[in-house]
């Protein structure tokens, strides 16, 4: 296989990709976000616990 049929090959692959909507797009952004700053508050509260257990049992 030669470089311009690759590249043929490869555009005609691309045009059968189906792209997903802007709004499909921003609906999969603001649940990731959500995801993201939920999992960051519950490690941030195990930490705080783990951090005054670990704190109390060395006093």
């Amino acid at each position: 296989m030669n470089l311009m049929q690759y590249l043929r090959d490869s555009r005609a692959e691309l045009a059968k990709v189906t792209w997903p909507t802007r709004q499909g797009v921003i609906e999969g952004t603001q649940a990731v976000l959500i995801f993201v700053v939920a999992l960051t508050l519950i490690v941030f509260a195990m930490d705080s616990l783990f951090g005054f257990l670990v704190r109390a049992a060395l006093q």
